[in-house]
């Protein structure tokens, strides 16, 4: 079996992972209040109350902490020649090879959030899916889909 992608996701990327766990956990917390405002409202138990708050809890401990941080451990990509690897997934790791003859086109994309971070995902268009390298950092991104499209273009050019 081959040696694991060597590449690993910036530092960076495990922040603005947590920045989405925020942002997922500030839902939470809305939907526990409006629980907890209807569990007053209409004299409901109080069990739905302490309900409320162990979501809230344990959003905060998953998303924010212990999920982004297996999901920087595992993430890895490596670019060959031949073909692009990609390694993903937080409880069952699963390793993608996408052969350069089958990648149509590259794309590099920025939200808001990772834009303020400086960061990039680059998506990888085959006939029949598309897949994404999270996070890169800007410039890596662009330079790496020049270098995709040029391997891609080298080996439809050998078929």
């Amino acid at each position: 079996m081959r040696n694991e992608p060597i590449h690993k996701i910036p530092r960076k990327g495990l922040t603005v992972w947590r920045v989405y766990g925020v942002i997922s956990t500030v839902i939470v917390i809305l939907v526990a209040v409006v629980a907890s405002f209807l569990t007053n409202w209409f004299d409901w138990p109080a069990f739905r109350y302490y309900i409320a708050i162990t979501a809230v809890i344990f959003e905060v401990i998953f998303a924010i902490w212990i999920i982004p941080n297996i999901r920087w451990e595992h993430w890895r990509y490596d670019v060959r020649e031949h073909e692009i690897e990609i390694q993903s997934g937080l409880f069952v790791v699963k390793r993608t090879l996408i052969p350069m003859v089958r990648v149509q086109h590259v794309d590099t994309a920025q939200g808001p959030i990772l834009k303020k971070y400086n960061l990039s995902n680059i998506s990888i268009s085959t006939a029949a899916t598309t897949h994404t390298i999270p996070m890169l950092n800007s410039d890596e991104a662009d330079v790496l889909r020049a270098r995709i499209s040029e391997l891609a273009r080298v080996a439809e050019d050998d078929v």
